[in-house]
């Protein structure tokens, strides 16, 4: 379920300081200057690369702290913005429906906000998702299921609302071994969700 691309680009960790892989791979299908989402964004590894590509980026994260360089480096202003916010504090998902032409979130789950997540995504923009699964409590943290995608669960939360450019759930050996599950998934242009089942006959 994975389309055609370019040649793969350098090899990265699923955690550290370089980009991840899957977010590079699919980096090219998010439209051109649009704007990106870079959620949960750590410290800025993936806000760096769609600066890089031309994007304005708007980064959100509880701790801004290693993100001082990209707000007092990033030209012209209004091409970088922060947000601090507490994503699992309770209170309203901070960004309207439909404001993003890309939203990157990596090493994240908080199931709650994803179908907020999921529509915050502009028509023709992209979800680009990667994270632990099921699986990885074998091979140390995270181990709690709150922390692991259940199988298939990134594919329920995009059903019926975007259109699944590629997907999967795997186990890699590199860094370390990790159970983790992955998506790039489209809101097409003049997309309709699916009404919501009725309920009993």
């Amino acid at each position: 379920m994975t389309p055609e691309t370019p040649a793969p680009p350098p090899k990265s960790e699923l955690t550290g300081s370089n980009p991840s892989e899957w977010v590079r791979r699919f980096a090219c299908h998010v439209p051109s200057g649009g704007r990106v989402l870079d959620l949960a964004c750590g410290g800025g590894r993936h806000s760096r690369l769609f600066l890089g590509l031309g994007h304005p980026v708007q980064a959100a994260d509880r701790d801004l702290s290693r993100l001082v360089d990209l707000r007092e480096n990033a030209t012209p202003p209004g091409r970088f913005e922060t947000l601090e916010c507490d994503l699992e504090g309770g209170g309203p998902f901070p960004f309207t429906p439909g404001s993003f032409a890309g939203v990157v979130v990596t090493n994240y789950l908080y199931r709650p906000i994803l179908p907020q997540i999921v529509e915050s995504i502009a028509p023709g923009g992209v979800l680009i998702y990667e994270t632990f699964a099921r699986g990885n409590e074998q091979f140390g943290r995270p181990s709690n299921p709150d922390f692991l995608l259940e199988p298939g669960e990134l594919l329920e939360a995009v059903a019926g609302r975007l259109r699944v450019l590629a997907y999967e759930d795997l186990i890699v050996d590199k860094p370390k071994p990790a159970a983790i599950q992955r998506i790039c998934a489209q809101r097409e242009e003049g997309f309709r969700p699916r009404p919501p089942q009725s309920g009993g006959a």
